[in-house]
């Protein structure tokens, strides 16, 4: 078996180094509170978007009209509520 070269063994451990620091810069990225916010923000987004339309982009009326009716409850509620106290 022979010495492993050392220029070799150098060029490794720049790669390596190069890896770590892509790495450690993308999770610095990551962690940011904006782009957390950013990442919530366009799943709820997404979530909300499937929700309310077909995958043929069509409106889901029946649920739609179920989250209007939700809210008109609750500002009922609300308005009861105040006048009564």
């Amino acid at each position: 078996m022979s010495d492993p070269d050392p220029a070799a063994i150098e060029a490794q451990i720049e790669a390596t180094r190069a890896r770590l620091a892509g790495t450690v810069d993308e999770l610095s990225v990551r962690l940011r509170p904006q782009e957390i916010a950013r990442r919530g923000t366009a799943q709820a987004k997404a979530r909300l978007l499937r929700a309310t339309t077909t995958p043929d982009g069509q409106p889901r009326v029946e649920r739609l009209a179920a989250a209007g009716a939700a809210v008109v409850a609750l500002l009922v509620l609300a308005i009861w509520r105040r006048r009564r106290g």
